[in-house]
């Protein structure tokens, strides 16, 4: 058995805790934005290929002090990287530096990978993997904080938040990963209706569909970094992606709504939700959020926006009516439902007039954001 860390965001660890139990996983430990777990290769396969908020699957593999440039090249020794590729495979070094004797991230990548490539050399009869920072096969991630080095093979490849199905987008998009989580907090079950009236590019929507069909994301993607390390097991992965599948289902109960006044953000949600095969279960209308009402349905349900902030998208004063409209909408068409809006601009949620019942506090991109709770009454 080996130790994992499966990677989030800033607000969504706990919501990971949950997923990665849920799959059998043994949890070990937890740090700010990521849950340390013990599986075998096959549970690590699965991880990438089921958790909705996870951006990466690691392997740590080494840490230990470092206060001078020897340090981290003599450390790197003590693993021997050659059992993950072959020489004439292709790596990366990912380094994040933070409080730290050795400052300069680039010198810190470059003593690792002079290290690494060494090690090839001495055991390969001198040859040795190229650097290419783009699609390495072995991505290995590099962590220095006030002197200690954490170094973790990158089992995932780019991030899992790329499902795959996200060719158009629009200005200032929503990662997936931020959407699922998102929604899970929501308690969504699939069951019930579910609107977004800013949809943009539709990543709620079609996040929505894939919990709801129970659709695993990792399905979307064509290739994960495990797939080219040189133990990989294909047996076992073909293995949990077909009992992956074969847990799909065959239809949702409910439909999706999703309203955005641009044209060309609908446009781009429709060619995603196409892309992820979820659109027969989305009705798009283009339309601004004065004339939003509620769909054709015979109970209250969700209302799940990320409305603009103001910073990015537009001017804080004019984005005020927006909201104010919104707000408006709701009172008159949705009582009894719920809204949970993501809210990156204080001022501009202060423009609903409406009393927050919960809060979270999350991280869109760098964004410090607050999702926020309403019953509509």
């Amino acid at each position: 058995m080996a130790k994992f860390l499966a990677l989030t965001s800033f607000g969504l660890r706990d919501i990971l805790e949950e997923e990665i139990k849920e799959l059998g996983l043994k949890i070990v430990d937890r740090e700010a934005t990521g849950i340390f777990f013990e599986s075998n290769w096959e549970g690590a396969y699965r991880a990438n290929l089921c958790l909705r908020t996870a951006t990466k699957i690691l392997l740590p593999v080494l840490d230990f002090p470092a206060y001078k440039p020897e340090d981290l090249y003599h450390n790197i020794q003590k693993h021997d990287f050659t059992k993950y590729i072959r020489p004439e495979q292709t790596l990366s070094i990912d380094a994040h530096v933070r409080e730290s004797a050795l400052q300069d991230q680039r010198f810190v990548a470059m003593k690792i990978k002079d290290a690494i490539v060494d090690q090839f050399r001495d055991k390969c009869d001198g040859v040795r993997p190229d650097v290419n920072r783009e699609t390495p096969d072995l991505d290995v991630v590099v962590r220095l904080s006030r002197n200690t080095v954490s170094v973790a093979i990158n089992t995932t490849g780019p991030t899992l938040s790329m499902r795959g199905y996200r060719k158009s987008s629009v200005e200032a998009p929503m990662r997936e990963h931020l959407a699922a989580g998102l929604l899970r907090m929501t308690g969504w079950d699939g069951t019930t209706p579910l609107m977004d009236p800013m949809c943009g590019s539709g990543t709620f929507l079609i996040e929505a569909a894939l919990i709801g069909l129970n659709i695993a994301p990792g399905t979307l993607r064509k290739k994960f970094a495990f797939q080219g390390f040189k133990g990989f097991q294909k047996e076992a992965w073909e293995k949990v992606l077909e009992d992956v599948m074969e847990k799909e289902y065959p239809s949702m109960p409910t439909k999706l709504y999703g309203l955005d006044i641009n044209s060309t953000a609908l446009a781009a949600a429709k060619a995603n939700a196409d892309r992820a095969g979820v659109d027969d279960y989305i009705e798009f209308k283009r339309g601004p959020v004065v004339t939003l009402e509620p769909p054709p349905v015979d109970r209250p349900g969700i209302v799940i926006v990320n409305p603009p902030y103001g910073e990015r998208l537009g001017i804080t004063e004019e984005l005020k009516d927006v909201y104010r409209d919104l707000a408006h909408s709701l009172k008159v068409g949705f009582k009894g439902w719920k809204l949970f809006l993501l809210s990156g601009n204080q001022e501009l949620t202060g423009a609903l007039k409406l009393k927050a019942e919960r809060r979270h506090r999350v991280y869109n991109g760098n964004l410090d954001c607050r999702f926020l709770e309403y019953h509509i009454r």
